[in-house]
C-alpha cells in the first residue's frame, strides 16, 4: 500500500483556502498511486489555537460542507485522507483537535480527537477519550496526535491491538526533536510503520520545516517528503511489497 505524507503552509485562520489545498494534494497524492493521504495537526485551520478560542466560525462540524472539497477529491482519486481541525461534538462548549479520515468514497470512515493537549491547547479543546482505529484494504491503521506521540502507551496498544501503521499527525517545529527521539523510536520499540503528517511556515508553535514521511519497524527513514510543499510516498509491505519511499 503506498502511503502520502503531505505537507504544506496553512493560511491561519482560513478554512477554504486550506481545503482548496488539501484537496490538490489529496488529488495529486492520489494520482501518483497513494491510497491513504496523512496531513498535520489542524491542518484545516493552521496550528493557531489562539484564533480558534477567539472565532467560533472556525470551529467545523463532521458533516461540514467546507469539507466538500476533500470529499470529492478522495472520491475522484479512490484515496482515504487523515484531515486535522478543530471540530464540535454535540453541545460541547470546547471543540476536539481531531483527525477526521475520509475513505476513499469520500464519506467519514472514523474521527480521533487528540488525547494529550499541550500547553495552551488545554484552554481551548477538550481532550477525546479513546483511541483512535480505522480499516482500509483489510489493514488495521492507529492514529495519534503530535504530544500524543510523546505517550509510548499509545504506540504499545495500537501494536496489541493489530495495527501495523502508526499515523502520526503533527505540527513540529525546527527545534522539536522527535524526528530523532519519538517517531523512529516508537517504530522500533513496537514494530510499526510510523508516518507522520507535519508542517510547514510559521504558526503559534514555531517556525516549522515539514519533513513529513515514514519510518520502518527497525527505526529507519523510508520517505521524508523534505523542507517543500508536496508529499512523500511510502509503499508499506502491508500487502507484501517491499517497503520503499520518494519525495514529490
Amino acid at each position: 500500500m503506498i502511503v502520502a505524507a503531505a505537507q504544506f503552509a496553512p493560511v491561519p485562520g482560513d478554512i477554504d483556502a486550506n481545503v482548496r489545498t488539501i484537496a490538490g494534494l489529496v488529488r495529486a497524492a492520489g494520482t501518483d498511486g497513494a491510497r491513504l493521504v496523512v496531513l498535520a495537526e489542524l491542518a484545516l485551520t493552521g496550528y493557531e489555537p489562539s484564533l480558534i478560542h477567539a472565532d467560533p466560525a472556525l470551529v467545523l462540524t463532521e458533516d461540514d460542507p467546507r469539507l466538500d472539497p476533500v470529499r470529492d477529491a478522495c472520491r475522484a482519486v479512490r484515496a482515504a485522507a487523515v484531515v486535522g481541525g478543530p471540530v464540535r461534538t454535540g453541545d460541547d462548549e470546547r471543540p476536539r483537535l481531531a483527525s477526521l479520515v475520509f475513505g476513499p468514497d469520500g464519506t467519514l470512515l472514523t474521527r480521533y480527537d487528540k488525547q494529550h493537549l499541550y500547553g495552551y491547547e488545554r484552554e481551548v479543546f477538550r481532550p477525546g477519550e479513546r483511541d483512535g482505529r480505522f480499516m482500509l484494504d483489510g489493514v488495521r491503521f492507529a492514529l495519534a496526535t503530535c504530544y500524543d506521540n510523546r505517550f509510548p502507551e499509545l504506540a504499545e496498544r495500537a501494536a496489541a491491538d493489530g495495527c501495523p501503521v502508526y499515523l502520526a499527525s503533527s505540527v513540529l517545529d525546527t527545534a522539536n526533536d522527535s524526528f530523532e527521539a519519538v517517531y523512529p523510536v516508537r517504530a522500533r520499540d513496537f514494530g510499526l510503520y510510523v508516518v507522520l503528517g507535519n508542517t510547514l511556515g510559521t504558526n503559534e508553535a514555531g517556525a516549522c520545516e515539514g519533513r513529513s514521511g515514514a519510518w520502518g519497524p527497525d527505526g529507519g527513514r523510508l520517505a521524508d517528503a523534505g523542507t517543500k510543499h508536496g508529499y512523500a510516498l511510502a509503499e508499506l509491505p502491508v500487502g507484501g511489497q517491499e517497503p520503499s519511499g520518494k519525495m514529490v
